[in-house]
């Protein structure tokens, strides 16, 4: 599938845009962690430690979510190089255009990624419970020990 020159300039500004977010993410969790050695918190006493420790896992967690967004662009751009932008990667068929305006990393179809919703919900499910059963193997080990 040939990628249109917007879609290919969009997904180059979004790929520019994350890493400069994750450039400055690494920037400022670096200033967090030299400012934490030089004067290290002490958070029994300190009531600024604990705003530390908060600043540096929210950096760290925006920081994750930005370098896997990174991820996902290049990747996108890869696919767009080699000419399967646009191809869902599990039933080979296109992406439509919607969906490619709305995720332009996604690398499904609709349906596709609909059946893989519908079966994480699935296997996230618990088993349905026998309740029989289950008192049936619990006075069985009972009986057992006894």
């Amino acid at each position: 599938m040939a990628i249109p020159n917007t879609r290919r300039e969009t997904l180059n500004a979004e790929r520019t845009e994350a890493q400069r977010l994750v450039e400055d993410l690494r920037a400022e969790r670096a200033g967090i962690l030299v400012e934490q050695e030089a004067n290290p918190p002490d958070d029994e006493h300190d009531v600024e430690g604990s705003s530390v420790g908060y600043e540096r896992a929210r950096v760290g967690a925006l920081l994750a979510h930005a370098e896997v967004r990174l991820a996902e662009l290049e990747a996108a751009a890869e696919r767009s190089t080699s000419g399967t932008y646009g191809r869902c990667e599990r039933c080979g068929g296109p992406i439509g255009e919607d969906r490619l305006a709305a995720l332009p990393t996604t690398r499904r179809c609709v349906r596709c990624a609909s059946a893989r919703e519908e079966l994480a919900q699935t296997l996230s499910r618990p088993p349905p419970l026998d309740v029989v059963q289950l008192r049936a193997d619990i006075n069985s080990t009972i009986d057992q020990s006894l």
